[in-house]
């Protein structure tokens, strides 16, 4: 069994894999290629154990949704700095001080400047 599915304790909504294809418009194997290529973090949750993606992740774009444009950034230089995906998911999910919020609340407000500089600072 997988360690103790603490992505499942950090996030408590989650969009499931053909979810995500359908409500941001793409393939199915789009967004597998997203999450492989590590531009999108998804884990397998549910009583199922499938694949999914925190719903914060995704926002609001004009006729529909889209993934977070912020995002891609903050996991790429996330990665630079040694974290894997839970020590990533982990770090997006937990009040920081410097931000006064989440990572990731702070990137859906728009304070993507900040957030990257406090993933900058990360002692690794």
């Amino acid at each position: 069994m997988e360690q103790d599915r603490e992505w499942e304790t950090l996030v408590s909504e989650w969009v499931y894999v053909p979810d995500v294809a359908s409500r941001i418009g793409i393939p199915d194997k789009q967004v597998r290629a997203l999450i492989h290529d590590r531009k999108l973090l998804a884990f397998r949750t549910g009583p199922n154990a499938a694949m999914a993606v925190p719903e914060a992740f995704l926002v609001a774009d004009g006729d529909g949704e889209e993934i977070l444009t912020s995002l891609r950034g903050t996991l790429t230089m996330l990665g630079d700095a040694g974290y894997d995906e839970l020590e990533s998911l982990r770090w997006l999910f937990t009040e920081n001080d410097q931000l006064g919020a989440t990572p990731i609340q702070a990137l859906r407000d728009g304070r993507v400047t900040t957030v990257r500089r406090a993933a900058q600072a990360i002692d690794y």
